[in-house]
């Protein structure tokens, strides 16, 4: 049974009546209730316990991180986000949403900025699946309607995906690309697009059903662990040339 953690920041629901009204548990509480219906171990993290919830403990004890943050990218410890990053590159999976596509995490994955085009309007979102045979697409329709959402709009500065499972249209016109895998070190990373904190969008089973997936897709596997470093002693017996 795949062991996850889903870390939010958790400011959003205590500032904003809007937004506590949505989530009054947090964000982290809908997530992670969806995903143990799932059959998953679920504990969740915030940013403001000690070490973010995230000690060196928990995330030994973690197959897939699920991250959310937005306002406080700044406040998350450098010492943390290097233990992180050190455990997807050991094979933790990750999973990244919405706005932690700026945390400083997501950026020390990437290499690049992961900057791009906003507005908050409220519009309609179609999100394509454009990989169907993948497994984040598992049991998802061809096309996922959101009635409310922020826009985001290229150019999306990534590191161009292994595979874009998802893309979306928004009402305004703008593209974006919104389910995008990556692999670094041993560790599988997926970051979804949608869940802006003033719009029910992680209620959506549809939405809750990519991220399972995601879940799964990202877990690690039971393959030979690497090993590096100086090899005294070859594998065969070395012959004179």
């Amino acid at each position: 049974m795949t062991q996850v953690t889903v870390w939010n920041e958790f400011r959003h629901e205590r500032k904003n009546p809007v937004v506590t009204a949505i989530y009054p548990q947090g964000m982290h509480a809908v997530l992670a209730t969806a995903l143990r219906e799932q059959g998953f171990t679920v504990r969740t993290a915030t940013l403001d316990e000690p070490e973010h919830g995230l000690s060196e403990a928990v995330l030994s004890q973690t197959e897939v991180l699920v991250w959310w943050g937005h306002l406080a990218h700044h406040e998350v410890a450098d010492a943390v986000v290097e233990r992180v990053k050190a455990r997807v590159l050991a094979g933790m999976g990750l999973i990244v949403l919405h706005s932690g596509h700026f945390s400083k995490l997501f950026k020390a994955l990437m290499g690049t900025s992961c900057d791009l085009k906003w507005r908050e309007a409220g519009e309609i979102e179609r999100l394509w699946v454009i990989e169907p045979a993948h497994p984040i697409a598992e049991g998802l329709p061809e096309l996922i309607e959101i009635a409310q959402e922020e826009m985001y709009g290229e150019r999306f500065d990534i590191p161009a995906p292994e595979t874009l499972v998802l893309a979306s249209w928004f009402a305004g016109g703008e593209l974006f690309r919104s389910g995008c895998c990556y692999t670094r070190g041993q560790g599988k990373i997926f970051y979804f697009r949608p869940g802006h904190e003033t719009y029910p969008t992680y209620h959506l089973p549809l939405v809750q059903r990519v991220i399972a997936n995601a879940v799964r897709w990202a877990a690690p596997g039971q393959g030979p662990v690497p090993t590096f470093g100086h090899r005294p002693e070859p594998l065969s017996p070395l012959r004179a040339l």
